[in-house]
């Protein structure tokens, strides 16, 4: 009588290293827009009018208010650990001489990620939010652009945020990260839109 253990059979994950060798060889589209995830690598979704003018307002309100004291990262790569190098639509990184040129910024480096989400909501707030706690990421800001909103991510303890909070008009926001520094979000969803005399 076979007594063996039976098993499942068990998905391959990705590292961050097989992941930029199957760009290497092509097997990944030059202008793909992909994520590496816990192992998997994940389509991104497009980026709509709205969502691409969020991000260029944070971009420019960000830029102004740290100026020297961090750098502005556009839709680039954060290495969070072997297997995960999300693409976050902004993070704000430590100073580094290099900008980063030499290795990718990890969490640690991280002082603030933000994620602007129109058709991926929920996967932002059930998988990346808690990701992000788990991998060391101290802060992040997660933009809900149907129902203008802005859930607050703060506080990691013990690989979750202790302290979360949604907002409909955030106003002027402190940086935990960066004492001293504040945001001005008050008119962040009134750009563009016709019904607002501002």
């Amino acid at each position: 009588m076979n007594t063996a253990m039976e098993t499942w059979p068990r998905p391959h994950r990705l590292t961050v290293e097989e992941y930029y060798r199957m760009a290497e060889v092509g097997l990944l589209a030059p202008d793909a827009r992909v994520e590496l995830i816990e192992g998997e690598i994940i389509d991104m979704a497009p980026i709509g009018t709205d969502h691409g003018s969020i991000v260029d307002q944070l971009t420019r309100l960000f830029v102004r208010a740290v100026d020297e004291r961090a750098i502005v990262r556009v839709q680039g790569a954060v290495r969070l650990s072997s297997f995960t190098e999300p693409q976050p639509d902004l993070a704000l990184l430590r100073p580094s001489p290099d900008f980063y040129r030499k290795k990718q910024p990890t969490g640690a480096d991280s002082l603030l990620v933000i994620e602007v989400s129109d058709t991926t909501l929920r996967y932002d707030l059930k998988t990346k939010a808690p990701l992000y706690a788990r991998l060391g990421v101290p802060e992040v800001w997660i933009f809900d652009v149907n129902r203008e909103q802005i859930h607050f991510f703060r506080s990691p303890s013990d690989g979750s945020y202790g302290e979360v909070s949604v907002v409909d008009d955030p106003g002027v926001v402190e940086l935990r990260t960066l004492p001293g520094v504040s945001i001005d979000l008050s008119r962040l969803w009134k750009a563009g839109n016709p019904q607002s005399s501002e």
